[in-house]
This record gives C-alpha cells, sequence and structure tokens, in this order.
C-alpha cells in the first residue's frame, strides 16, 4: 500500500464535504471535505506501488485549472491492478 501526498494553493473555499463516487468495481473512492487551511491537500492510498510520477502529473494538471481549498482523498483498491501489465 502506497500513500503519496500533494498540497496545492487556492483561491477560493469548497463549502461542503462531499463523496464523489464508486466505479463499478467498487475499488475507487473519492472524498473531498473543506480544507482546515487556504490551500489544498490531497492523500493518494493505493495498493498499486511506482505511480507517484503518473499521480503528480494529473494532479498538477488538474489543480493548474481549478482553485478550491479542499482536502481530497483517494482511496484506491485493486481498480488500478492493470496498470501493471
Amino acid at each position: 500500500m502506497e500513500k503519496i501526498q500533494y498540497d496545492y494553493p487556492a483561491l477560493h473555499s469548497v463549502p461542503q464535504r462531499v463523496h464523489v463516487g464508486v466505479v463499478g468495481s467498487g475499488d475507487l473512492e473519492v472524498l473531498l471535505e473543506p480544507s482546515p487551511d487556504a490551500r489544498t491537500h490531497v492523500v493518494v492510498n493505493t495498493s498499486v506501488d511506482g505511480f507517484e510520477a503518473t499521480w503528480k502529473n494529473v494532479l498538477d494538471r488538474f489543480f493548474a485549472r481549478f482553485h478550491g481549498a479542499v482536502s481530497i482523498e483517494i482511496n484506491l483498491a485493486q481498480a488500478a491492478e492493470g496498470l501493471r501489465a
């Protein structure tokens, strides 16, 4: 299990907690809640090691456009096992 953490600057607050969803396999969830400070905090919990650079690229692109002060937890279990192929 790998735990990856990132922080980004933010311009505005996010007003409420949200559970974004679960994919069909039931192995991915994204939880969002207002940030305790004026920054965005992201934690990725994944069972697939070695994809930190990929996660960073994806999240850097996203947070170049989204500037909400939010705490995000991404829990990825077996859904990404196919990435190893």
